[in-house]
């Protein structure tokens, strides 16, 4: 839930109006008279707010306000509406703004995030006020807490961004059969889930670049007196600059209902404190259990040094983690249907190595899930790991593999073990399947050998949520591995006790949490209709350009969707079907002596100015757009398949036919 604060004013408005109108304060008097005196006959205990809300329930006077409250959706403003449109943030649906009916329980505790701006982000101090209707960048928000995703309208980036939201984040049990129970102070107290904010830019393009991660401990306000309380946060960079500061927000937390009893300071201070030793005492444990292991490691074998036995990694806030904590069984709903549209999703999120400043060794970063989903691309070992937690949910035994790959870069990639011994890997950035064949050392000279399909050479460790094993036999190339991780001479495994320690969920108060997969933000027909008649224009005014005319043929635009479909069908499942029906339809609408032409093309991103310059950049495309002869027929067709997050894949396919003159 996120409303612009004039909007919450008018809202507040609309409903003090209709509980005056009902007469809600007389209601409740009787009902707090009458509870008051049946209380009198038994006995003098006090009367207490659960036992005045449950009053009010029996009455029906709760049921009775909300059964005559109504909500419509409100439409924006019409240039509100055009400013979103000509946003350069892509992924934003045309419903962002539009206020929608939320149900409120009064059972709940809820936190009221408020947003009330930011200041001090100074790299955009010189940046230009934005003309109406300009494309500038723009920062947008993240939130994630306890299963709860929101996310916040872009604002125009500035050194004092105008981020004006607030986010209503339930604070719910974890017992069985408490989600129905409203938390006590006491509860809240043990919750020590932070809010997870993910600031985003997104830039002219379309770009995204990870601004700021930060975990806010939301329990200060515990123990403000009116549950109101007001905090700045310095918000710091990722990566190299961690340590920088990115800018400062300003945030009102509130809790409704207010607590009847609120929480010393000290108290909240002292809980914090107690976690962040028990979390430091677990973490030395296992740093000193992980430097003993090492040890035994390289005693087996002195060339054990220089295998790429990967223990701990930095995420974006420069903090070390264990390999093993970034994976989770990820499950993902209806959004996903199979292991392997799983992969497919995770290919079509873009790859990029996390930027640096000057030159020297890359910086290696690995990115926590909610910071990788939001900027919506990452590195091969974010892909990796989404990946691997996927394939678990699925209920797959998949391990994220570090290696290497041809020249011998620095490599990740996704191994499944199947319940007769196959060993499958999966390349995220693809999703690519390799069955492993192991090649015998051993066997005569004269006996036929399997080629390795896959592009892996060497092979370091394997690990999931709670293994770790490295790579102990004699040679580490992938084709030679033997899989089998029962056997200690081939595998050195690590305590699943140790890893556990740190690595489960709940284990430690610094393991980020892991959010859920939201559904796709954007409607595949609209987007695919807006796509092509962009394509259309672009195609038309470069003939244009050249001297050419352009005649449509709708017919043979909409025959392209079938081979479009397949293309993705097959990306997807692997499965290759519907190309007889494709190739009858196009020689059905082809006359006798003319020929045709088509050149399909594959994206991630929905920018047609982008789009349509990297196809020309092809020949066969080239041939095609500006083809010349006797009664010249364009067709072009766009399909968009939307995807969980703002992932999408983009096929545009141009085709034309002409008569054959010899």
């Amino acid at each position: 839930m996120s409303l612009p604060p004039e909007k919450a004013t008018e809202l507040k408005q609309i409903i003090h109006d209709h509980l005056i109108k009902m007469d809600i304060h007389g209601k409740i008097r009787d009902v707090l008279a009458e509870t008051v005196r049946g209380d009198g006959h038994h006995g003098q205990r006090s009367l207490s707010e659960e036992d005045f809300i449950h009053a009010l329930q029996r009455r029906g006077i709760v049921d009775d306000v909300m059964k005559d409250l109504h909500f419509t959706n409100v439409d924006v403003s019409h240039t509100e509406a055009d400013t979103v449109n000509k946003s350069a943030t892509r992924f934003v649906d045309k419903n962002i703004t539009q206020l929608k009916t939320t149900n409120i329980s009064p059972l709940r505790r809820y936190l009221y995030l408020q947003v009330l701006g930011g200041k001090a982000f100074l790299e955009h101090l010189q940046e230009p006020e934005p003309l109406p209707g300009q494309v500038c960048s723009t920062f947008t928000l993240h939130l994630y807490f306890r299963n709860q995703r929101f996310r916040s309208k872009p604002v125009p980036c500035a050194c004092e961004p105008d981020l004006q939201e607030g986010f209503l984040l339930e604070v719910h049990r974890d017992g069985p059969g408490d989600a129905s129970k409203m938390a006590d102070a006491t509860t809240m107290l043990s919750i020590c889930d932070p809010v997870h904010m993910v600031l985003i830019k997104t830039d002219t393009s379309g770009d995204t670049t990870l601004v700021s991660s930060y975990f806010l401990d939301w329990r200060t306000v515990l123990s403000a007196p009116n549950g109101k309380n007001g905090v700045s946060v310095e918000l710091l960079g990722v990566g190299s600059e961690c340590k920088v500061p990115a800018g400062v927000l300003n945030l009102k937390l509130e809790l409704y209902p207010p607590l009847t009893e609120t929480l010393s300071p000290d108290v909240i201070a002292t809980q914090q404190s107690l976690e962040r030793r028990k979390t430091a005492e677990k973490e030395r444990l296992f740093l000193v259990y992980a430097k003993q292991w090492w040890q035994e490691f390289l005693e087996i074998r002195p060339s054990h040094q220089s295998k790429l036995v990967k223990i701990f990694a930095q995420d974006e806030n420069g903090v070390n983690r264990p390999v093993c904590s970034y994976i989770r069984v990820l499950r993902a709903g209806r959004l996903l249907e199979s292991p392997r549209q799983a992969a497919r999703f995770v290919s079509l999120l873009a790859q990029e190595r996390a930027p640096m400043v000057g030159g020297g060794v890359r910086q290696e970063q690995w990115c926590s899930m909610m910071a990788f989903l939001c900027r919506n691309k990452g590195e091969c070992e974010d892909h990796a790991t989404l990946l691997c937690s996927l394939l678990l949910g699925f209920g797959l035994d998949a391990y994220v593999c570090v290696g290497t790959q041809a020249k011998n870069i620095p490599h990740t990639w996704v191994m499944t073990c199947g319940t007769d011994g196959s060993i499958t890997f999966w390349e995220s950035f693809t999703a690519h399947r390799y069955l492993h064949r192991p090649i015998d050392p051993d066997a005569p000279p004269m006996v036929p050998q399997p080629k390795p399909t896959h592009p892996y050479r060497t092979l370091g460790c394997v690990f999931n949520h709670k293994t770790f094993l490295a790579n102990c036999q004699p040679s580490d190339a992938v084709e030679l591995c033997v899989f089998d991780f029962t056997d200690g001479s081939r595998w050195k495994a690590m305590s699943e006790e140790a890893v556990r320690s740190v690595c489960a969920p709940g284990s430690t108060s610094s393991l980020p949490p892991t959010p859920p997969l939201c559904s796709p933000s954007i409607v595949p027909n609209e987007a695919s209709n807006q796509l092509e008649l962009e394509m259309r224009y672009l195609l038309a005014e470069h003939r244009k350009d050249l001297g050419l005319a352009t005649v449509w043929d709708d017919h043979l635009s909409y025959l392209l969707s079938a081979a479009l479909s397949a293309y993705e069908l097959e990306r997807s499942t692997g499965v290759s079907c519907g190309n007889e029906e494709f190739q009858d339809a196009v020689r059905r609408a082809v006359p006798d002596g003319h020929t045709f032409k088509g050149f399909p093309i594959h994206f991630l991103h929905r920018n047609a100015r982008r789009a349509f310059a990297t196809c020309l950049r092809s020949p066969f495309c080239e041939e095609i757009v500006c083809c010349r002869g006797d009664h010249v027929r364009l067709a072009v067709r766009v399909r968009v398949f939307a995807y969980p997050e703002s992932a999408c894949a983009v096929w545009i396919m141009f085709a034309c036919k002409y008569r054959s003159v010899l």
